[in-house]
């Protein structure tokens, strides 16, 4: 599946995407928690899982990685790399899946850009995670939900 806006192309891409994915979250993630090729190549093998990459003309730019279960749908990851950010592409990713019905994802307490973008695609607080991450940070739960 290829959607297009204004010189962005939306591509639903598979496991031979997982050296890309993985490049891409290593950009935008750098010091952080950066996953492997090995892990997209095993998270994009369950099934429900799919990753939706944006191109910036013909450049990658970032993705979304989702995994769907019943009725519902949990965002893996989300990465723009950083010579692409503050142009509104995460905004597109997420606006991207919204569609899909109930979305719910887990959001470092300290990453206040992805907060502020969770909270203006309509994203509300759930719960909350002690320690989640590797480093001990807490995270929050967020959902959104589609309107009646």
């Amino acid at each position: 599946m290829t959607l297009s806006l204004p010189d962005l192309i939306f591509q639903v891409t598979g496991v031979e995407s997982a050296p890309l994915l993985a490049a891409l979250h290593e950009e935008a993630f750098a010091g952080g928690e950066v996953w492997d090729a090995d892990s997209f190549t095993s998270l994009l093998g369950l099934p429900g899982t799919e990753a939706l990459v944006v191109l910036k003309g013909n450049e990658p730019a970032g993705f979304i990685l989702t995994r769907a279960v019943m009725d519902e749908t949990e965002v893996l990851t989300l990465a723009v790399r950083p010579s692409f950010r503050r142009l509104g592409l995460g905004k597109s990713l997420v606006e991207q899946i919204l569609p899909k019905g109930k979305i719910f994802l887990e959001v470092s307490i300290s990453n206040n850009a992805a907060k502020k973008l969770y909270d203006r695609c309509g994203f509300i607080k759930a719960g909350y995670r002690r320690c989640y991450y590797r480093d001990g940070s807490d995270a929050l739960v967020l959902v959104s939900t589609p309107s009646e």
